[in-house]
């Protein structure tokens, strides 16, 4: 418990409960609209900004949030249009943002700070800038979800029918894809490029074991993500491995035990209907 009064672990916990809030709603809407692939092709083309970065002497975090936002609209653009199948689209922008960051990184002189962080991350280093900047974009998320919580269910889950009631379906499609890159971008330093993708996807592939509830699956997911974000945070700081790795391990063991709980209750409803 003396770990608690130091400010690197206090700075990793609020990281955690903001990243747990972002994520619950982010990784639900892309679950839900089978958008998983799109969010890891920005999250990957984001390293050609990071790459950019550094050899501009700029702020990496930045041109990546420019990359993954210009490589979103691009997708989202591209695939909208059916010049380019949105699969298609992805896997252009993915191999090209890797491809531009790898050459860039080679041709930076001398040493990249700060590489192995964004590439596995390192929820421990985060600073009170890292925080507030993610504070307001959890706060402007949430407000943005609350206010237009039924024109968003009814674009994520029937576009043609919210079409007839007058939702403007590509305005929320790009303000959500918006929110999907830089949500992607702001998490990379707390998780990783490599592992991040899974902390969008397993809270929600747990919670939809017990439920099919848009609103249940953003309350339970974000629940799920900041228990066993805590707990790989914990396993990681004594066992003295990379947190993000710690997190994801945590949440594939989650799976396991919520899938055979899953399968024990499935069995149990089985028996007593019989």
């Amino acid at each position: 418990m003396d770990i608690l009064q130091y400010t690197f672990f206090q700075n990793a916990l609020i990281g955690i409960l903001l990243l747990s809030v972002a994520t619950a709603i982010i990784g639900t809407y892309i679950v839900t609209r089978r958008m998983v692939f799109i969010a890891g092709g920005i999250t990957h083309a984001s390293f050609g900004g990071m790459g950019i970065g550094y050899y501009a002497g700029i702020s990496p975090t930045l041109a990546a949030m420019v990359f993954a936002i210009l490589s979103a609209l691009g997708i989202e653009h591209l695939s909208r249009g059916k010049q380019l199948r949105e699969d298609s689209a992805i896997a252009v922008f993915w191999a090209l943002g890797m491809a531009v960051g790898i050459i860039f990184i080679f041709l930076t002189p001398g040493y990249t700070p700060g590489l192995t962080e964004f590439l596995f991350g390192n929820i421990l280093t985060i600073t009170h800038t890292d925080i507030a900047l993610f504070a307001a974009f959890t706060a402007a998320l949430v407000i943005w979800t609350a206010v237009g919580y039924r024109p968003i269910l009814y674009a994520t889950f029937d576009s043609d029918f919210a079409r007839t009631k007058g939702i403007n379906v590509d305005r929320i499609n790009t303000i959500m894809t918006l929110f999907v890159a830089i949500c992607v971008v702001l998490s990379i330093r707390l998780i990783g490029i490599m592992l991040l993708i899974s902390i969008l996807t397993l809270p929600q592939i747990i919670a939809e074991l017990f439920t099919s509830n848009f609103r249940n699956i953003i309350f339970l997911s974000g629940i799920i993500c900041l228990i066993c974000s805590i707990i790989g945070l914990v396993l990681s700081t004594i066992i003295a491995m990379p947190t993000g790795a710690g997190i994801v391990i945590t949440l594939v063991g989650a799976y396991c035990i919520a899938k055979v709980a899953h399968s024990l209750l499935h069995n149990k409803r089985v028996r007593c209907k019989q």
